[in-house]
């Protein structure tokens, strides 16, 4: 029994890993505390992963042991090249977000696990099990084991990932355990020395063409689409941290330090933990220390912030999510210059044109720190 559901487990872990699964749980991540984000990829991946075993264990009662074992080896070989294909940088869209944050994660990874190898893998394993209910433990709990890696990664952003090296590893172990399952049930008079042969030289042909991209792709300096949304969002956020630190004039200037019931004392705890735990998601009640507004704050830095935040809030289409620390520092910044929040709905030049209305000269100089910053890379 733990023997299959550390098997499933095991599988689908060296499955997912660097697959879009990380990409969205880092994603929901920034959005959602971690303990939602969890909670949603397990009810999505037991739904998922529920109705792949109930699969597997049809096709067993229907076909033969050996043949659904000689099924289940070509299977996982597929599984191995499938793990060393080259990923498309596709934009992965988050479900719509009407259900609140458990149901829209589960909804995403429910629908966004349909098809792929995992729950391919979950058939798979399941067909030849004597526990199936086991390998739908290991395979629900690979699928949030890995999401909490991938939750990890990007609270760790910008450091290096070795993706080929993990990719050549997950796919060697599908393709390895698939090679030992054809030479158990593979009939012996096919099993010859010319066939065996010509069937490594096709495999090693197949994962040349697949891997010939990855390959490529590493020489030229390229990135995947996990490490570059890591990484950006990573410089983002440093940048708009380092101007929210500079923000303060000081006792001298404003009085005693109210700490975390200062608007901009708040936003430095919280930028705080951005950078050690990657957590985007504004941590305390923001509302209720907005009265700071009237203290003394470096206004250029204010202006520098703000405009480090509407391009964050746009890169990363987040304008419309209220949570989002980026748009909580920009409303900061904007009480902090315009005495109100203002509306973003992604439309920046509808937003600028606001801004100067409501003060034209300080709408000019957001304005222009948002060109800059354009200029220097971060657009």
């Amino acid at each position: 029994m733990v023997q299959e559901l550390i098997k499933a487990f095991f599988f689908i872990f060296m499955a997912e890993m660097g697959d879009k699964t990380q990409i969205l749980a880092m994603a929901f991540a920034t959005k959602y505390k971690v303990q939602k984000v969890l909670l949603g990829v397990l009810i999505g991946s037991f739904l998922n992963h529920g109705v792949a075993v109930l699969l597997g264990v049809y096709m067993s009662s229907i076909i033969p042991i050996n043949a659904v074992r000689f099924i289940a080896a070509c299977a996982f070989i597929l599984f191995g090249l499938w793990t060393l294909k080259a990923e498309d940088d596709e934009g992965e869209e988050s479900a719509q977000e009407k259900f609140g944050p458990v149901v829209t994660v589960a909804l995403a990874f429910f629908i966004g696990e349909l098809g792929d190898k995992t729950q391919l893998a979950a058939i798979t394993l399941s067909t030849t099990a004597q526990y199936p209910l086991f390998i739908l433990g290991g395979t629900v709990l690979g699928m949030v084991v890995t999401s909490s890696v991938g939750i990890f990664v990007g609270s760790k952003l910008g450091k290096r990932i070795p993706e080929l090296t993990m990719k050549l590893i997950s796919g060697g172990i599908f393709i390895f355990f698939g090679i030992l399952g054809l030479f158990e049930t593979t009939p012996k008079q096919y099993v010859t020395s010319f066939n065996i042969t010509v069937f490594f030289i096709i495999l090693a042909a197949i994962i040349f063409i697949l891997l010939r991209p990855s390959i490529y792709a590493m020489r030229c300096g390229e990135i995947s689409a996990f490490k570059r949304t890591a990484s950006e969002l990573y410089e983002h956020m440093r940048k708009m941290s380092e101007t929210v630190e500079d923000i303060c004039l000081g006792e001298h200037q404003c009085g005693k330090c109210l700490g975390k019931n200062c608007m901009i004392g708040l936003l430095k705890n919280a930028m705080k933990v951005v950078n050690e735990k990657g957590i985007y998601v504004f941590p305390e009640d923001w509302n209720a220390i907005t009265n700071t507004v009237e203290k003394k704050y470096d206004l250029d830095k204010v202006i520098e912030g703000l405009a480090m935040s509407v391009i964050i809030s746009d890169k990363f289409n987040k304008a419309e999510d209220e949570n989002f620390i980026a748009n909580k520092a920009r409303e900061t910044f904007e009480l902090i210059c315009f005495k109100q929040k203002l509306p973003f709905n992604g439309d920046i030049k509808e937003y600028f044109s606001l801004l100067t209305k409501k003060d034209k000269q300080l709408g000019e100089k957001v304005i222009n720190k948002f060109n800059q910053f354009c200029e220097m890379g971060f657009c």
